[in-house]
């Protein structure tokens, strides 16, 4: 029988060990990896070229169903999911009754986030800003990226001090935390010389129950954990015998210590990690 003392010791143990690949959710086709999230025990995936959402047990990791959303385009970038080719999300209804809601956003935009009001936070590319709607469409605010030099955004993650962290899909890449007047409060664009070089088209954002931020480094190939103030990154060392190819899609459920990563190139898998102690 173990103590308090021996069983909080062994959990520090088991946490503090080494990330570990334990499944690969394997391409349907040729299709990228577009984005990827989990909501309890289930795993929705979205590819590109696909009017589907795939759901998977987040413990089995089978496939249970799709989710049909009529009228999506080949573009889409996020989850609940983003329409490139009409500027437009699409609520899908989870209960089986394929019911769709669409509404319209700003132009060209990418990755989908939902904040802690449960709002849902879109990253307008062409149209330089960011947008925050209800679930059901409603405007809650815009704000101009313009000032803060964000040019190409393609995710958006509200931290819990109300901030914004943008990724700015370029290279060389940058990350900026932005606040809800548009000005810059930090920004994280690291020069060749330094230790990790420069960021190489930053896509998917993830946060941390610590506002710390995990950056999908798509041309790189890698994943970066940045901290909240943007002043220091680490490359995750991530175990995957041929690599990841061009991350886009990022979901970490602290929950579990799990981290899923979804690729846009080479073998368009979905890869999922265990032991993630951020």
């Amino acid at each position: 029988m173990f103590t308090e003392v021996q069983v909080t010791i062994l959990l520090t143990a088991l946490k503090s060990g080494a990330p570990k690949l334990t499944h690969v959710i394997p391409a349907q086709g040729r299709d990228s990896v577009s984005a990827v999230t989990s909501l309890g025990n289930e795993v929705f995936v979205l590819r590109q070229n696909s009017q589907q959402v795939e759901v998977y047990d987040a413990s089995t990791f089978t496939l249970q169903r799709n989710i049909t959303v009529p009228g999506l385009g080949r573009w889409s970038r996020g989850l609940a999911a983003c329409d490139y080719e009409h500027d437009s999300i699409h609520r899908a209804e989870l209960s089986g009754s394929n019911a769709v809601k669409k509404w319209s956003v700003g132009s060209g935009q990418r990755g989908l986030s939902v904040n802690k009001e449960h709002n849902v936070v879109v990253a307008c590319r062409r149209a330089d800003k960011i947008q925050e709607y209800t679930t059901y469409g409603a405007l809650v605010r815009e704000i101009s990226l313009q000032q803060a030099g964000v040019k190409r955004p393609w995710h958006a993650v509200q931290l819990s001090t109300g901030d914004y962290v943008v990724s700015d899909w370029d290279s060389p890449g940058v990350v900026s935390v932005v606040g809800i007047d548009g000005r810059v409060v930090h920004r994280y664009c690291p020069s060749w010389s330094s230790d990790l070089g420069k960021m190489n088209h930053p896509s998917g954002l993830a946060l941390t129950k610590n506002d710390d931020i995990l950056v999908a480094d798509a041309c790189n190939s890698r994943i970066l954990l940045v901290n909240s103030s943007l002043s220091s990154a680490r490359k995750l060392a991530l175990p995957v015998d041929d690599e990841i190819q061009s991350p886009w899609g990022l979901c970490l459920d602290e929950s579990r210590g799990r981290l899923y990563v979804g690729e846009s190139g080479g073998n368009y898998r979905v890869l999922v990690f265990d032991r993630v102690w951020l």
